[in-house]
């Protein structure tokens, strides 16, 4: 083959492989698509898209980074032989303690390690220390005050549900930290799941552990406002999806429509990979805002783009603006050199 039969062989093999691309459905080579080629298209009364006072609820939710999970301890009972630890609760009961000071509550275990019993008491040490360790101690501690103490200690509560309990950010690496249980990995899954998986985890430590698990905050899903800024760049908000928004409701959390917008607006729905095509679902703003329409207000979904087209004639002026503006300044710098000149020729230098 020569050389100029090479050259015209390389573009007919790139168009060819263009279509094939192109007929095999979706495919990143097909050109934009005009969500309004003459004017936007009646929606259908049975429509299977929803809309306003045709909402969907949306499935399971799934966890993802960096959602918020709220956990709280419901049992938290450590396995024997258990170490008494810093806050801790034990409950302790002295029969024949003084009347006026008597010993029958939880006494939470100090930072220092050791349970205060009072100002006749002292305060006893038992970080450690087992529950019998720790009966012992206090029985030998209160045999200095009380003759012959009856005493008895048992585990109110653990530092654990302390670990547990609270606010746990879902990580980059899908694991949320239990503190010294370790951590659970819960990406990916339901929150029925999610309690699951913490709860088999939980167990390697702890006695049959019941943990309630809900979402403090959703995060991982939400939607985006696209707005084109007429030949000033195109601004992007995110906002958190709670299963109720319509395209009303984003607007609103905008403030409205911009100057430099116009009416022409849809919503871009992405499908999951190889499976369909996103979905261009053209709004009619009019018929929204000025007929209380329902028919184009749609419930927006989880990674929904919302697009507010630029307003052409802002888009033209914001041009000419652009183009004419380096030629407005050259002039004024020219204008006031000439100026300057005309001054000091007239005036001399001593005057400015």
């Amino acid at each position: 083959m020569t050389r100029s039969n090479r050259f015209t062989a390389i573009p007919a093999s790139c168009l060819a492989v263009v279509m094939l691309a192109a007929s095999g459905g979706c495919s990143a080579f097909l050109a934009p698509r005009d969500p309004y080629p003459i004017t936007p298209p009646e929606p259908l009364a049975q429509s299977p898209v929803p809309r306003e006072l045709e909402m969907v609820s949306l499935p399971a939710y799934v966890i993802e980074p960096p959602d918020i999970l709220f956990l709280q301890a419901v049992k938290i009972v450590p396995k024997p032989p258990h170490k008494l630890e810093p806050f801790d609760a034990i409950l302790i009961r002295v029969a024949n303690a003084f009347s006026d000071q008597p010993i029958a509550d939880a006494f939470f275990i100090t930072p220092e390690g050791d349970v205060d019993l009072g100002p006749s008491y002292g305060r006893v040490k038992v970080v450690g220390l087992t529950t019998d360790e720790a009966q012992a101690e206090i029985r030998r501690r209160l045999s200095q005050y009380i003759d012959n103490p009856i005493v008895s200690v048992s585990l109110a509560s653990a530092s654990g549900a302390q670990q547990i309990s609270g606010e746990h950010l879902v990580g980059p690496d899908g694991r949320v930290n239990l503190a010294t249980y370790g951590q659970v990995y819960v990406a990916g899954l339901t929150l029925e799941q999610a309690r699951d998986a913490i709860q088999t985890h939980l167990s390697n430590f702890l006695e049959d552990p019941q943990v309630a698990v809900d979402v403090f905050a959703y995060n991982s899903k939400t939607y985006y406002v696209i707005t084109q800024g007429a030949g000033q760049g195109d601004d992007v908000a995110q906002f958190p999806i709670t299963g109720n928004e319509t395209v009303l409701d984003a607007i609103a959390h905008l403030g409205g429509i911009s100057q430099l917008s116009s009416h022409k607006i849809f919503i871009a729905r992405p499908a999951p990979n190889g499976v369909g095509c996103e979905q261009i679902l053209p709004v009619n703003w009019a018929e929204i805002s000025r007929g209380a329409s329902t028919a184009t207000n749609y419930q927006l979904m989880p990674r929904d783009r919302l697009y507010i087209s630029e307003d052409p004639y802002q888009r033209f002026t914001s041009i000419v603006f652009k183009y004419t503006q380096p030629f407005e300044r050259l002039f004024g710098f020219v204008s006031l050199g000439t100026q300057m000149a005309n001054g000091i020729k007239r005036f001399g230098l001593g005057t400015l």
